[in-house]
Formats: structure tokens, sequence, C-alpha cells
């Protein structure tokens, strides 16, 4: 335990009375329950709580929206939730100039709705917006359906202010499109999981909302019938936006298809559709499709297992085809939710030991085809396996990084590939 007279009594001279309280059950990461929860009121009182923590030689999880604090490896050790809660202003939104500087605690859904008023969007469509931050979603690097015409959050983030473990706010890029000077801060913290610094705030290029928009759905009497009509549309002229297969054990696979344009450009773009898989039953569906990733995350139990695949888009028929190998040998039941990109959410049902297996199982067949498996959320039991896997050359490069930005191991340890 920490001796935290003092500790506690210098961060409470930061940030004040109100803003630091004990730790409660509800604010365990994985089974490892800190001490302290910090919520300064702006990024120069986060930073300074940083220093506090770095120099005590305490660790510190960075918190936003708490979606998705059990992805990862468990903590080796947690002292200090440090909380972005109040750090969640739009700073300023240059419509003209299709870009937002905004604070890394504002939920995806306000800044949505505050750019919609002007006709803008985030082109990201990540899960539970009403309580995903921005800098959540940044360190986790979450991506939906969108992804496929308007990229990854990579290809969004324009610029980024972070907070070093030494109490340095360190800031680069900028808020036009084609900055490019400087160092990559904004790419390098994108899906770090907070090992290299506190995200406090974020610059985004933006799109404009759709005139319209519709959905439509088709299925596959096998999965090979459903390979050829992805790779067909991914070949062909069509301008969609999203595409996704939907699968589970004992089901036909299903498609979703978006398309975003004018009343007009819809008609042609659903004609062609319906020409090009002339041989498929094409329907138009509601937007709820879109859910379906988010959907894969309900009615959890000790038995369910949710895991990021990724795989190259001409394997899709591959992959779908193993998993119904583990339903029949395996006892394992599955669902998934697959972008035409090759990333998608697994969901696996089995008792812990049997999950076990099948992930070890799963990630080889995945890596020896150039994929890779990442746990999201597992039972209690299969904390001791490394939710990235094996990260090969990359792991010393990482390591070099977290030491020059975090020598310490402050922020989030054993949290990161490699248990960085």
């Amino acid at each position: 335990m920490l001796k935290t007279s003092s500790i506690e009594e210098n961060l409470r001279a930061v940030v004040g009375p109100h803003n630091l309280r004990t730790a409660s059950a509800a604010d365990a990461v994985s089974g490892v329950l800190p001490q302290f929860v910090a919520e300064p009121d702006d990024e120069h009182q986060l930073a300074s709580v940083l220093s506090l923590a770095n120099e005590a030689g305490i660790a510190v999880l960075p918190r936003g929206g708490a979606t998705k604090l059990d992805w990862g490896n468990p903590p080796k050790k947690a002292d200090l939730i440090l909380s972005t809660a109040r750090l969640n202003r739009i700073v300023e939104h240059a419509w003209a100039d299709l870009t937002v500087t905004v604070e890394a605690g504002c939920t995806l859904r306000s800044l949505q709705n505050a750019l919609a008023q002007y006709g803008q969007r985030l082109a990201f469509d990540g899960l539970w917006p009403e309580r995903a931050t921005i800098g959540g979603v940044l360190s986790t690097n979450d991506s939906g359906a969108l992804r496929l015409r308007f990229g990854a959050l990579r290809d969004l983030i324009i610029g980024v202010t972070i907070a070093l473990p030494d109490g340095t706010l360190a800031s680069s890029g900028g808020k036009v499109v084609k900055n490019v000077a400087g160092y990559d801060l904004p790419k390098l913290v994108t899906g770090a999981f907070g090992t290299l610094g506190v995200i406090t705030r974020a610059v985004f290029r933006l799109h404009p909302l759709p005139r319209a928009a519709k959905t439509f759905s088709f299925t596959a009497e096998n999965l090979p019938a459903m390979q050829q009509h992805i790779l067909a549309i991914q070949d062909s002229q069509l301008a969609h936006t999203s595409l996704q297969i939907r699968c589970a054990a004992g089901e036909f696979p299903a498609a979703d298809i978006l398309f975003e344009a004018t009343d007009a450009g819809l008609a042609a773009q659903e004609s062609q559709l319906r020409k090009l898989l002339s041989s498929a039953r094409v329907e138009q569906s509601l937007e709820n499709s879109w859910n379906a990733r988010q959907d894969l995350w309900n009615s959890l139990t000790n038995n369910t297992l949710l895991a990021k695949i990724s795989l190259l888009p001409t394997d899709i028929a591959k992959t779908l085809e193993f998993l119904k190998t583990l339903d029949a040998s395996r006892k394992t039941d599955w669902q998934i939710v697959l972008q035409a990109t090759g990333i998608g959410t697994l969901r696996l049902e089995a008792d812990p030991a049997q999950l076990s297996a099948t992930v070890e199982l799963l990630r080889s067949e995945l890596q020896s085809r150039s994929g890779a498996l990442f746990l999201l959320r597992r039972p209690p039991e299969l904390n001791s396996i490394d939710a990235w896997g094996n990260a090969g050359d990359s792991v010393s490069l990482m390591r070099a990084v977290k030491h020059q930005l975090d020598p310490k191991n402050t922020l989030n340890p054993g949290r990161f590939v490699g248990r960085i």
C-alpha cells in the first residue's frame, strides 16, 4: 500500500478537495483496485497531477468514459485513476476549414451533435458514443464501419496535445488539414492505450453530413459465395460508404452496404448494386444494421469473450469456415461482425478453459495467414493470456519509445503490447 497521507495532501492541493476521492470497487480495472480517483478541471491541473504521481513513483491509469477499461492486458499496478471527465469542452470549431479542436473528455455523441448543427461530422462510428470520450477512442484506436470510406482515426486526427509523465504539455500537428511539419505525435498516441502520455485535446478534420443515406442487406447460400459478392463490390465502381458481414454459428452469412449521396445518386447506386448482385436477394434495410458490432456486447457472462481480429479480405471465407469448425469440434458458440477491410469483432461463448484453448488455436490460424487476434473482453480466468499475442520485432521499438516518453513506467504499466 502507498503512504497515502502526503500524496493525498499534494494531490488535493492541485485539484481541490472536491476533485479527489478514494477509489471504490466500481473503479477497479480488470480486478486491480487503485487508491485514488482524480478529476482535474483542466489540462494544466492534469499535467500537474501526473507530474506528482510520476515523482512519487505511483502508477497512473487514464480514464475517459470507462467504456473500454477492460481492453488490453490487466495493469501490473494501479494507484491513481486520472479522469478526463471535466475536460469536456469543444475548444474551437473552424467550420469553414472543416476542423474541430476538442478536449479529451468530450463524449463522441456531444461532439457529433454540436457539429451536426453546421451540417458536419467527425466521420467515425465508435462504440457507445453517448459515453465514449474522444481521448478514450483515440487511445484504443476504436473504429467502425465508416473506416472503409473515411479511414481510421489516424487518418482523421491532425493535431494533439498530451500530458507527459514529467508534467510537460506537448503539442504536435495543427488546425489545418495539410499541416505535416514536426514529429507525428497524433499518430503515435493513437492506439497506444495511454502508455505514452495522457491525451488532453485533439484536432480533427471533418466531413459534411450526407444529404441522404440508404442501407441494403443481402445474404448468400454459402461462405464462398459471400466472399465473391464482397470482392465484386470492392472491385466495382460503387461509391459505398460501409460494407460489413454478419455471421453466427449455424446461420447463413449476411451483409450490409451503406450508400450516402443525393436521392438521385442513391437510386443510381441501388440500380448498380442489384445488377452486380443479380444472383443474390438484395433488400433495403434499417440503419440499425450498423449497430450489429455493438450488439455483440449485450448480455455478457463469465463464458463470453470478445476479440478484435484482422485478416486479409481475400481470407474472409477461409476464416469463417474455420470458425464453423469451432462449434462442432470444440463446443464454442460464435458470432462475428466483419468489415470488408478485414477488421472485425468476434464473440465466443464457452467455458473459460475451452475459451483459452480456442483463442490459442484461432490466433495461430490467423497469424499463419498474416492476420491477428486482440482480446477486448475476457473472463478473469483468462487474464494471464497476453491480449495482443506475439507482436514480433516491433516490441523493441515500442519499448524504446515508451522509455523515452515514460522512463519510470508511470502510465498504464503492463497494459500494452508485450506487457509494456
